[in-house]
């Protein structure tokens, strides 16, 4: 069969709007300190079966790993989650999930490249876990919203009280709520959204990206 040069253009112009249709996709990293709720977090919001790298707790580990507060939990990521989300026809969010325990952070300078954006994920029984990460965020310019998961909707902290302990700027959201439900995960994304569309680290190619507040999930 022959082509013409016509069949040329209009494979050409279909190309181009195929393109143009594309949702925007951005790189979202879930961090936090070991045992806070990365994978519960990845798991229920994400749009697909994630991608998890748990492995078991072995004797490896005693010494090395701080469980304290965690005694309970059994397995840890080794590598990385990884879930997806879209948000509009515009815009999915790939998330990240980084491995919280300290002889893992090497992953994180690589898992970091590319990202937007962050969520830094607390447990307001052990906040000094999550230290290390508001830091690597902050040292990278890395616009990060933290989400303080309120196991079985139980608030020990409040919000004055999150934010002076992580010594936080007046501008970085925190937004509480038991991870482990869909909306309470959705909800710290959207706001995470928001603070990117309203600073300098704008959404590629997303149509409301100077109006924040008018996100809204598929």
């Amino acid at each position: 069969m022959a082509y013409s040069d016509s069949d040329d253009r209009v494979g050409a112009h279909a190309s181009r709007s195929t393109a143009a249709q594309a949702p925007a996709a951005v790189k979202i990293l879930i961090a936090g300190g070991f045992g806070v709720g990365k994978t519960t977090m990845v798991g229920a919001v994400s749009e697909v079966v994630p991608l998890n790298t748990e492995e078991h707790l072995t004797v490896a580990g005693v010494g090395v790993d701080d469980i304290d507060g965690v005694d309970q939990k059994a397995t840890t990521t080794v590598a990385l989650d990884f879930g997806r989300i879209t948000v509009s026809p515009q815009l999915v969010l790939y998330l990240f999930g980084t491995p919280g325990q300290e002889r893992f952070w090497f992953m994180w300078n690589d898992l970091v490249h590319g990202a937007l954006g962050a969520v830094v994920l607390v447990d307001t029984r052990r906040l000094e876990s999550s230290f290390a990460s508001v830091d690597f965020f902050e040292s990278r310019g890395v616009p990060f919203v933290v989400g303080v998961n309120c196991f079985d909707g139980r608030q020990d902290r409040t919000e004055s009280e999150v934010r002076e302990a992580l010594d936080l700027d007046p501008h970085t959201p925190v937004v509480m709520g038991d991870l482990r439900q869909r909306r309470a995960s959705r909800d710290l994304l959207l706001a995470l959204i928001e603070l990117l569309m309203s600073g300098p680290a704008q959404l590629p190619g997303h149509p409301v990206a100077a109006q924040p507040g008018t996100v809204r999930t598929t």
